[in-house]
């Protein structure tokens, strides 16, 4: 089982459970590809639903509103996208072009997002029954529905897969992580103040975690 790291996202276990699952069904360096972008899915989707029954208990009448959600930063998720709509998929041969088709509704709706979503959940080289396996885990094993309360926890589940998949990877995984530790002595060194910048391409992390303490 994997130990937590400074991501403290609080299911980690089942994080790496669901990594396990794919284990010897395809390369390590492709754990990372599936899993993030499931827990992008199931995510938004949590943050959608708590946003929904809000406004439906409102009776107002915009839960069917995209700006309804965006005015709060949320991702408006059409039904094809929604993660019931993946769950109930989970052990069908369609699993994984219902999982694409859910990336490219996500990514139409939403313009900073095109391109940018992984869509090869429908590749033959991917096992469709280990899929649904791990939808499965994502489904009942781990709980996001403190979304709007969890500061940043689509970030600190990155940070704690790419952490993870890249000490599995080996000797090659590392290269675009840098460990928190490393980015927090870094910041402590620079002592960024309000409104300087930091510019050097190796240093996304730096830069992300300086926006984040700022």
């Amino acid at each position: 089982m994997a130990e937590k790291t400074n991501a403290n996202i609080g299911f980690e276990k089942q994080i790496w459970d669901a990594a396990c699952v794919l284990w010897g069904h395809i390369p390590a360096a492709e754990y990372r590809k599936v899993i993030i972008g499931l827990i992008f899915l199931r995510y938004i989707s949590a943050a959608f639903e708590a946003q929904y029954q809000k406004l439906v208990k409102e009776g107002d009448g915009f839960e069917d509103d995209p700006d309804a959600y965006l005015m709060d930063n949320i991702f408006f998720v059409p039904e094809e996208a929604r993660w019931s709509t993946i769950a109930a998929a989970a052990h069908t041969p369609e699993i994984g072009t219902v999982i694409d088709t859910a990336m490219r509704a996500i990514e139409a709706g939403n313009k900073s997002l095109k391109n940018v979503l992984p869509k090869n959940y429908a590749s033959p080289d991917l096992n469709k029954k280990v899929l649904g396996e791990v939808v499965d885990i994502f489904t009942n094993n781990i709980d996001m529905s403190d979304t709007q309360a969890s500061e940043d926890l689509l970030g600190r589940t990155y940070e704690y897969c790419i952490a993870q998949f890249a000490e599995k990877e080996g000797v090659g995984g590392g290269e675009f992580y840098t460990p928190a530790s490393v980015v927090k002595t870094l910041v402590a060194i620079l002592k960024p103040f309000e409104n300087s910048r930091v510019y050097e391409q190796r240093c996304l992390g730096l830069i992300q975690y300086w926006e984040r303490c700022a």
